[in-house]
């Protein structure tokens, strides 16, 4: 039975944790207030909807979540699909995909599929992570340096595009601003992270805009005034043709919430030394994501940086993660009339801050340097998220991630003809006999050819052994398959073994098989290879199938040292 890990760790709960868990959630409810300003503008809609995000997700998340720490809310990562989503159909649009994605999530955690999906590639995850950071600087350009330009398109090439075709009007005012909040947040990050730096940056810059009267873009010359109260529920428009058009955007909206919100899980588990449940984290994702978009929100997921700033102020149970969003409530309460102030450089500023943070150069450089293959996927999966489209990228790098994969399968397999003798096992002695798996010298009786199976025998490989197979059975009465280091067996090796049958039957050549795995012996059985092979013709090991063929052949068998 699932329960969440707010429960869980009511038991023995102090008024020491409470204070600690109240001082980390309020100052990450600091860290995010305004970034979650920033990430609403950057998603296409008005900044409120991420304060909204904010906090009803991060309360669904803290209420029902697997994980003691994890703080969730918007991100960077879904930038470029709601920002596409929104511009083609609405926003209503992505209310309904936002709803989509979390069903498909509250699915994915109802039927346990938590563990699998932590299996998802690093090379494809950073791909597109890293392609969405250069998108998301590409669209903060314009106002970094006060650009007047016509509605942005949300992908990389289209916003270049549009600042290549617009008038230069660049605005040295608005440039200062956005160098200053980066400066800011990048100096009290190096004092402590635990600093709310784009807040303290936010507040400095404004109130400086505010008392010198500079002539520069805001929110409130934008977006007008900024509401401080919660609208009813929302309910989004269904139909067959939406909900097919929108169906790949939410499933790539629920994969990336997916993969974020676990790996975060992941990594808060191992600093603070506790198991999260990734099954619950996801159904709690899968609700979270739902009421986000039926109050007005955007798509929603675990945050990386914030789990890892809660843990570092202090954080260790939920407790913390509803403080935080009762903190971003209370500083909208206080602070959103003064909202509208805010520099539309400075929000820029901040956005290229959680580019940076996004594309993780350090962890880039290792993948680039270990693994050419992982370097590949990573590339690929980049370009097709910078130029192409983001639901194509992460497909086509799963693709490049499985081909690499098949390609390793068939490197380490291998078929090899066994001559006469065989060398002797690791530890054993001459003539000891006393496995009859073990190795030993053996001899093949003649018109007896032994191939030995090594790795899993997967379509390629088993391919190339037909081809060579066919040029050297000229003579051969009897074919032995060994397969004691074969533990798997994929289904299209299946049926080239199964026409390997048909051909030594109609070549008049007896196949026996030893040695055989439980993996590849019970996909014989429920395929009825074995049937078809004989199952007088599979034997434990390799001498009583030797045994076998020296009968039909005529000869005498003997194992000899």
């Amino acid at each position: 039975m699932m329960k969440s890990e707010l429960l869980n760790s009511q038991k023995g709960y102090t008024l020491k944790s409470l204070a600690s868990d109240l001082a980390a959630g309020v100052t990450v409810g600091a860290i995010v207030f305004p970034l979650a300003l920033a990430l609403g503008i950057a998603s296409g809609v008005a900044p409120e909807r991420g304060i909204v995000t904010a906090i009803v997700a991060g309360l669904v998340i803290a209420c029902l979540g697997g994980s003691r720490v994890q703080i969730g809310g918007p991100t960077g990562a879904f930038l470029v699909i709601a920002y596409g989503i929104i511009q083609k159909h609405g926003y209503s649009a992505l209310v309904t995909a936002t709803v989509m994605a979390g069903v498909l999530i509250l699915l994915a955690g109802v039927f346990k599929f938590g563990g699998i999906i932590k299996f998802i590639p690093y090379p494809v995850i950073a791909g597109f992570t890293v392609g969405i950071a250069v998108c998301i600087v590409t669209a903060a350009i314009g106002d970094l340096c006060g650009f007047v330009v016509s509605k942005m398109p949300g992908d990389c090439i289209g916003n270049i595009a549009v600042y290549a075709s617009s008038p230069v009007t660049f605005d040295p005012w608005a440039l200062g601003i956005a160098i200053a909040t980066l400066s800011i947040i990048v100096a009290l990050r190096k004092i402590s992270r635990r600093l709310p730096g784009s807040l303290v940056a936010i507040v400095a810059v404004t109130t400086a805009v505010w008392f010198l009267k500079l002539p520069v873009d805001t929110i409130g010359s934008r977006y007008g005034s900024i509401p401080t109260a919660f609208t009813s529920p929302v309910f989004p428009p269904f139909s067959f043709s939406l909900v097919r058009e929108l169906f790949l955007p939410a499933l790539a909206i629920a994969f990336v919430a997916s993969i974020e919100s676990l790996m975060s899980a992941v990594v808060a588990a191992g600093v603070i030394g506790r198991r999260h449940n990734s099954n619950m984290e996801l159904f709690a994702l899968g609700l979270a994501n739902v009421a986000s978009a039926l109050f007005g929100g955007i798509p929603a997921a675990g945050s990386i940086a914030r789990t890892a700033s809660n843990v570092e102020s202090g954080g260790r149970t939920p407790v913390a993660a509803l403080a935080h969003t009762l903190a971003i409530l209370l500083l909208m309460l206080c602070l959103g009339r003064f909202v509208k102030h805010i520099p539309m450089a400075a929000i820029a500023a901040i956005l290229v801050s959680v580019a940076w943070n996004m594309a993780g150069f350090s962890a880039l450089k290792t993948i680039v340097i270990r693994k050419k293959s992982d370097a590949v996927i990573l590339v690929v999966t980049f370009a097709l998220t910078v130029f192409i489209d983001l639901t194509l990228a992460i497909a086509i790098g799963l693709l490049f991630f499985a081909a690499f994969c098949i390609r390793k399968m068939i490197d380490v397999s291998a078929i090899k003809e066994i001559k006469y003798e065989m060398s002797l096992s690791d530890g054993s002695k001459a003539g000891d006999k006393a496995d009859a798996n073990g190795l030993y010298l053996r001899e093949i009786p003649k018109r007896v050819l032994v191939y030995e199976i090594e790795g899993p025998l997967v379509f390629g490989t088993i391919e190339m052994f037909m081809r060579t197979f066919l040029s050297a059975s000229s003579g051969c009465d009897v074919l032995i398959l060994r397969m004691r280091r074969t533990i798997y067996l994929d289904a299209g090796a299946l049926r080239i073994l199964e026409g390997l049958v048909s051909d030594c039957r109609m070549k008049g050549i007896a196949l026996f098989v030893s040695d055989i795995h439980t993996q590849p012996f019970m996909l014989a059985v429920n395929s009825g290879l074995d049937e078809k092979i004989g199952k007088d013709r599979i034997f434990g090991n390799l001498d009583e199938a030797l045994a076998a063929s020296a009968g039909l052949v005529g000869v005498t068998h003997e194992g000899k040292q």
